[in-house]
């Protein structure tokens, strides 16, 4: 197993490279508006810096969100992309699991990350490690904000989220950990968005972007709210 991991679901672009049993290289970039500029270069030296090639690559694990549209998109179209070119599965992961599974010492917590117009993405996780949500709101009405808060939303919201935990950002490392625990599982996920689960809650999903909300960018013209 050789899987390439990406996120750019948050201001954080991480990628690394995973051999199923431990990380091989990782590389994070914090830069909220560079997304598509510094995710290509990004997997290019993790690969080089591994010594591999593209094509020894056996699976793309992928964060949904989620995320900020603009960012959302170029992490998961990239990994589509290049998924198809190489005849690779994309795998979908949520991207507040992959910082909740870095979260240590909490039983029950939430992880919350920045969705821009003074919003927030979040979900709650109890003591299996289960998660409810992912939703959006504002700040003040999440519920459950006297517990742990990881996420960046816990840095910028302090004075609503008093009790902070980390990390911040989702990890590619980590991303890769729990899709190879997954696959071992006999989960499966791929771009026909067929979801098997052995038993229990599915860490692997469709390699689609978990939006929440429409984009803020809409076409001159068009409706403000548009129904589905």
């Amino acid at each position: 197993m050789l899987l390439l991991g990406l996120d750019t679901a948050t201001p954080a672009v991480t990628v690394a490279l995973h051999d199923g049993g431990q990380p091989l290289a990782q590389l994070v970039t914090v830069d909220a508006h560079r997304h598509a500029e510094l995710l290509a270069p990004s997997i290019a030296k993790i690969i080089a810096d591994a010594g591999v090639s593209p094509r020894d690559l056996t699976g793309i694990a992928v964060g949904v969100g989620p995320g900020p549209y603009t960012g959302l998109r170029v992490g998961v179209v990239t990994a589509k992309v290049l998924g198809a070119a190489l005849g690779i599965p994309v795998y979908g992961v949520c991207s507040l699991d992959v910082i909740a599974a870095d979260v240590e010492g909490e039983r029950s917590f939430l992880v919350a990350t920045d969705a821009r117009r003074r919003e927030l993405y979040f979900a709650r996780y109890d003591e299996s490690g289960r998660r409810s949500g992912p939703d959006v709101s504002a700040p003040a009405s999440i519920p459950d904000r006297q517990l742990p808060v990881a996420g960046e939303g816990a840095m910028l919201y302090p004075e609503i989220f008093p009790k902070s935990t980390g990390p911040a950002y989702p990890a590619a490392a980590t991303l890769c950990r729990l899709a190879a625990a997954a696959l071992g599982r006999g989960e499966t996920a791929a771009d026909d968005g067929a979801v098997a689960d052995a038993a229990g809650w599915p860490v692997l999903l469709p390699p689609e972007p978990l939006y929440l909300r429409r984009p803020d960018a809409r076409e001159p013209g068009a409706p403000k709210r548009v129904t589905p």
